[in-house]
């Protein structure tokens, strides 16, 4: 009768695990991905810092997609990022704006997208599934800000 019931115990256990795993999966899925349906806008910056693939991209604070490649471009050199939009974010026009920003002093950077506007008479239309983003805002990188102003404080003297 006792190993009945350690079996049983043992195997109440696996299955409390193995829901907990199944999840965290979930979670975190949902998380990275959002619903699952996205399209892809592109950016070249000059410099991304510390940016990374899975990176958020926030309008107002609110992540409307992610970040999911980072590449470099073959002719210019220049860092190419592919942002994956949430479908439901879909009407952010050709003046749209993008900079890295950092989350506190020595957080993690992301994308803030400053949605820009729309105007039908002045040709200003909907950015499409592809289309490059053109006015980019590279990271502030806090290494050569310091160097800068220990600089700026040698060249006073």
């Amino acid at each position: 009768m006792s190993k009945k019931i350690e079996l049983m115990v043992g195997l109440f256990v696996a299955l409390g695990i193995a829901a907990f795993l199944a999840l965290a999966i979930k979670v975190a899925d949902a998380g990275i991905q959002g619903n699952g349906e996205s399209y892809q806008l592109h950016a070249k910056f000059d410099n991304i810092g510390g940016l990374k693939v899975r990176s958020a991209v926030k309008v107002g604070g609110v992540v409307v997609g992610r970040i999911s490649s980072i590449r470099l471009d073959s002719e210019d050199y220049t860092p190419i990022v592919t942002l994956d939009i949430f479908t439901k974010y879909d009407n952010f026009s050709e003046t749209t704006s993008l900079s890295i920003l950092t989350a506190g002093l020595l957080g993690e950077q992301y994308i803030g997208l400053d949605p820009g506007f729309m105007d039908e008479e002045l040709g200003i239309e909907i950015l499409q599934p592809g289309d490059y983003i053109e006015d980019t805002k590279p990271a502030i990188v806090l290494e050569e800000l310091i160097g800068q102003f220990l600089f700026s404080q040698d060249s006073d003297n």
